[in-house]
């Protein structure tokens, strides 16, 4: 009796959910899709490029710069500058297009004898894609690396033919050999707690000393010993720390102790990207975004120390810079200022509110740009009637 009951139970649902799945199948057949087009009643976009990073040929004359907005890869005569009365300068080539496998790019390299041209992808691509010294326009890429997801800087040596990238996101060091292509896998890894990579940006090599200069942000992953490690994991968690340089040997691999640290509120490290090193003057230079300054340490420096000098101050134009180039056959430092559409020049000795040696815009002149990145979200504050749009 009573499973009879149960039976009939089980019978009278089943036939209710035939007629739910059956009345669900024909509204929906008897809808018609709509497609609406509607153009937006205001669009708030840079139509300028937002320079990210910059590299020099000096036998060349060829400065390469990214472009974190348009998608763009720009060349320009370094010696270029740009008059105060033109709205910009005009590049003497762009990259740009579907084809070129480039988008947030935050690294550039130019080889120094092919001057072929290897860019970094950051938020949107996990490719390194490689250039000839001709392309131009809608290129694809001579060849292209799958690399992990987040990767900023790039720093190669050219005697061993390595490339050595910085990954944001695992907190890591990879590096390549300089001709790879593909799913080529890497050389060797720097990654782990006691490497103290915390959010690494920029990456520089002293190769006489045969040392590696990592810039961290200061985001930090933490994993018990004996852990697996990785974002993933469920033993890691994260730690905010301050902003830092770590030292590492060039050979170094795995989950190696940094030699030596900078950090400290004497340093003013504030958001420190890309890096460039000055072998013969043995010093490091520090494009420090948030800072608005680009600070110049010692190669031996390490713990709370000051900066030996720091470019800053309203007379510089320096707004944002993410990049920095050093043209050491010509004593000059290139700043990609991403604040104002524009690459600065300065004498490598420069220290203070200094005006730069000459400018190259892509912008019109105090046109601050929108530094609008691969925005995830947009909220409206009632209070201020401000749109707050995270990048």
């Amino acid at each position: 009796m009573i499973k009879a009951q149960r039976g009939g139970k089980l019978w009278l649902l089943s036939v209710l959910s035939a007629g739910l799945v059956l009345g669900a199948q024909t509204r929906t057949e008897d809808r018609k899709p709509i497609t609406i087009e509607r153009a937006p009643q205001r669009v708030i976009k840079d139509q300028y490029p937002s320079f990210s990073a910059v590299a020099i040929n000096p036998d060349e004359n060829m400065l390469v710069v990214t472009d974190e907005n348009l998608f763009q890869i720009l060349e320009y005569d370094r010696r270029e500058n740009t008059p105060a009365q033109a709205r910009l300068s005009e590049p003497k080539r762009v990259i740009s297009g579907p084809n070129t496998r480039a988008e947030m790019m935050c690294g550039v390299y130019i080889d120094p004898v092919t001057k072929e041209i290897y860019v970094l992808n950051n938020d949107t691509q996990n490719w390194l894609p490689v250039f000839s010294r001709d392309a131009r326009g809608n290129a694809t890429p001579s060849r292209y690396l799958a690399t992990p997801h987040g990767t900023f800087g790039i720093a190669v040596d050219e005697e061993k033919q390595q490339m050595y990238m910085t990954v944001q996101h695992q907190n890591s060091i990879v590096v390549y050999p300089k001709q790879a292509a593909g799913e080529e896998k890497p050389l060797r890894t720097i990654a782990g707690s006691d490497t103290q990579l915390e959010d690494p940006h920029g990456i520089a090599l002293d190769l006489k000393n045969r040392l590696i200069f990592v810039s961290n942000f200061g985001n930090a992953q933490i994993s018990p010993p004996g852990s697996s490690g990785g974002r993933r994991s469920a033993d890691t968690y994260g730690k905010f720390e301050p902003p830092s340089i770590t030292v590492y040997p060039l050979d170094a691999s795995g989950n190696v102790k940094p030699l030596r640290v900078i950090e400290g509120p004497k340093t003013r490290l504030n958001w420190p990207s890309q890096m460039a090193f000055h072998e013969p003057r043995q010093e490091l230079f520090v494009a420090n975004d948030a800072d608005d300054s680009i600070l110049v340490f010692r190669a031996g420096d390490q713990g709370d120390v000051a900066p030996i000098r720091a470019i800053k101050g309203p007379t510089t134009g320096i707004k944002n810079p993410p990049g920095i180039a050093l043209d050491v056959k010509n004593g000059e430092v290139s700043v990609a200022s991403m604040g104002t559409h524009a690459v600065l020049f300065f004498p490598v000795t420069a220290d203070g509110d200094v005006k730069p040696l000459r400018i190259i815009r892509g912008g019109p002149a105090n046109q601050v740009a929108l530094n609008i990145g691969n925005p995830g979200a947009v909220g409206y504050d009632t209070k201020r009637d401000q749109i707050l749009v995270p990048n």
